[in-house]
């Protein structure tokens, strides 16, 4: 019968960039109690660029090399570590592009999904990684939304989805948090245009009611945002409203969603913020991105939507300009396992 620790799920945590700020974020946040109270985590990278962040840190914290698995122990003291990349990254240069850090965060990535895909973990949290480091060792994703995508067979861009959450707090949100999904990522804004269809939209807002009802075991209410000023002005600042979102809007609600929309952002974030909304279906990148950092930058976490696996992951990048000099920041991570642990739980109510 399995023990109350081993009930807990197991997360495999990537190391990310070794020239920027995972290794230090992740030797920071480990001996905090409420992350072994959350789960049974362990790292997948290299154990001498964790033990360098030890030693940067002063935490104390062992880092044990392990070579499956089966062999994890874990504990605010110790961190048990997956080696996965060679050791040429170790003479990566703090706060540098290099494609020797880009090839270990990229096997970091996919070892650690390749076990999730295998059962082995419940869920995988990432650290960052640098996009350009990661083109110069000849991976050439935008992101880790779309490798991990591409991982996991998940080939259709209307049935994944990057989406930013952010937990509550005293002072903003419902009591469930905030959840905003993306219709569009990491492109250029001239081709957003081209890319929103009826299709893309409603997927992102499938995506987004699974993900709360998952989060909060009830139907979740729905906000979808307008692509134009004042939500076109009625066609006079653009007619992708009336001819693309607002049709979807119909069809989500006529599949049984509580969407609602299209609204004009600027109106539409701050109606979320006050608890009216539970999640945001946003267009483009920056339209979610800026609201959401604004309203909790270091609180908020990354998740990747559409996936047969859990995935979590800071919302912030590899911070070069502060990386390796102790100033990083750990909430964002301390939030990402916790959603991780939550989305690895049995769900309280199946999507309608």
């Amino acid at each position: 019968m399995p023990t109350p620790q081993q009930k807990k799920p197991r997360i495999a945590i990537t190391m990310g960039d070794p020239a920027g700020v995972g290794p230090e974020i992740i030797v920071g946040a480990w001996p905090e109690t409420v992350v072994h109270d959350w789960c049974r985590p362990v790292v997948v990278g290299h154990p001498a660029m964790l033990r360098r962040a030890v030693e940067r840190w002063k935490t104390g914290v062992e880092v044990v090399e392990v070579g499956s698995i089966t062999e994890v122990e874990a504990g605010p003291g110790v961190i048990p570590c997956l080696p996965c990349c060679s050791d040429d990254v170790l003479d990566v240069a703090p706060g540098t592009i290099d494609g020797r850090a880009g090839e270990a965060a990229y096997q970091a990535v996919v070892a650690a999904a390749r076990l999730a895909l295998a059962g082995e973990v419940d869920a995988i949290t990432t650290a960052p990684l640098h996009k350009k480091a990661l083109r110069q060792a000849g991976h050439h994703y935008p992101g880790h939304t779309e490798l991990l995508a591409e991982l996991c067979g998940v080939d259709r861009f209307d049935r994944f989805a990057m989406m930013l959450y952010l937990g509550p707090s005293d002072e903003l949100l419902g009591p469930e948090g905030l959840a905003v999904v993306h219709v569009t990522l990491h492109s250029a804004l001239e081709d957003v245009f081209g890319q929103l269809n009826e299709e893309s939209i409603l997927g992102r807002a499938r995506l987004a009611d699974d993900f709360m009802r998952r989060m909060t075991g009830r139907q979740p209410h729905i906000g979808v945002a307008a692509l134009n000023p004042h939500g076109g002005e009625g066609g006079l600042f653009g007619d992708q409203e009336q001819r693309i979102i607002a049709p979807a809007v119909k069809r989500g609600r006529d599949e049984g969603m509580d969407l609602h929309g299209p609204l004009p952002t600027d109106t539409l974030m701050v109606r979320a913020r006050d608890g009216e909304f539970d999640a945001v279906v946003a267009m483009y990148h920056d339209q979610g991105h800026i609201a959401l950092k604004l309203l909790g930058m270091h609180r908020a976490v990354n998740v990747t939507l559409g996936l047969p696996i859990v995935r979590t992951s800071v919302a912030h990048g590899t911070a070069f300009d502060i990386a390796w000099q102790r100033r990083a920041e750990t909430s964002s991570l301390l939030e990402a396992l916790r959603v991780a642990s939550q989305l690895s739980k049995p769900t309280s109510m199946a999507p309608g």
